[in-house]
């Protein structure tokens, strides 16, 4: 596996793009916290599939130019987005007018729909600044699965069949390579978030990737994992999403809401995961997977802010 760095920490120039194949690349972004996200590129006879893009005009031209300058600046012929959230589709408009754009319908619903594109509001610092992006989504969508082809290169985009990490996941699967893109139904050794999606479904995907058998994942956020370490990453995924059911399950037993009930959980070995005030996004889904109680994505995000002493870290 081969990589180029530039730099460290979570600023734009650490990115590397690794090659995990031959042809085969994962773009992975350091710390892999808000906004900060993973994304892929796979070539062939054909041209480059994208799998994903970033969230701000300055991480994706950077992503861009380093899959040109890999593949000999192969034409970018599609891209799929594996889920609807911002740190991997704000970026999409950057792409040529001649890439073909795939992601789940529910994927493209959701994106339309998404004000944060149009305007962020100050509950991270800094306020991200996305650049010169705009709204762009896919112009071909699909509800379980879909096969496209880079020359003989296939790659299998597959949607769980459940809402998961959001209602409109989908995978990238190369078969033959045995390399999986999982978006975020992989957190790797970050706190993941459901807040938009199912606890249980969460963790009955993690079933669903293990099944995969793969050599190589790449995850949504955080380091690349290879076979041997696949197991104790989903161990650790499924143990964090259990202690938010079991946190959320106590809570409504005792009357408490879901930030009184995050304030009192003990994350334990999860303690030193970044982003720690999710817990509290996804207690609010929680509660209303468990008890059937409204959702209120706004009021998610503010007990979030007030977990936290204040805004959430942005690194855009």
């Amino acid at each position: 596996m081969t990589s180029t760095h530039a730099g460290a920490g979570s600023a734009p120039e650490a990115a590397a793009l690794h090659e995990i194949v031959d042809g085969v690349h994962a773009w992975v972004q350091p710390d892999g916290t808000w906004w900060i996200n993973n994304a892929g590129a796979v070539s062939g006879p054909g041209g480059t599939i994208l799998v994903d893009t970033c969230a701000t005009e300055q991480r994706t031209t950077r992503f861009l130019a380093a899959v040109r300058a890999a593949t000999g600046d192969a034409p970018l012929t599609m891209a799929v987005n594996t889920h609807l959230h911002g740190d991997h589709t704000y970026g999409n408009s950057l792409l040529p007018d001649t890439t073909v754009l795939i992601g789940h319908e529910a994927m493209r619903e959701g994106l339309l729909a998404d004000p944060i594109i149009d305007g962020c509001p100050p509950v991270w610092q800094p306020v991200p600044d996305w650049g010169d992006v705009t709204r762009r989504v896919p112009s071909v969508v699909l509800r379980s699965d879909l096969t496209v082809f880079t020359g003989s290169r296939r790659v299998d985009l597959l949607h769980p069949e459940y809402t998961a990490h959001t209602p409109g996941d989908v995978v990238a699967w190369l078969p033959e390579e045995r390399v999986l893109f999982t978006g975020d139904l992989i957190f790797n050794g970050i706190t993941p978030m459901v807040l938009m999606g199912s606890v249980e479904g969460a963790i009955r995907a993690l079933g669903w990737l293990a099944g995969f058998d793969a050599d190589h994942v790449v995850p949504g956020h955080g380091p690349l994992i290879g076979r041997a370490d696949l197991p104790g990453v989903l161990a650790g995924v499924e143990g964090y999403l259990r202690l938010v059911q079991e946190t959320a399950q106590a809570g409504i037993k005792d009357g408490l809401t879901p930030l009184e009930a995050a304030q009192r959980c003990d994350l334990g070995a999860y303690a030193n995961w970044p982003d720690a005030e999710r817990l509290v996004l996804n207690l609010h889904r929680a509660y209303t997977d468990t008890a059937g109680a409204p959702f209120d994505l706004m009021a998610a995000i503010g007990d979030a802010v007030r977990f936290n002493g204040g805004p959430m870290a942005s690194a855009v």
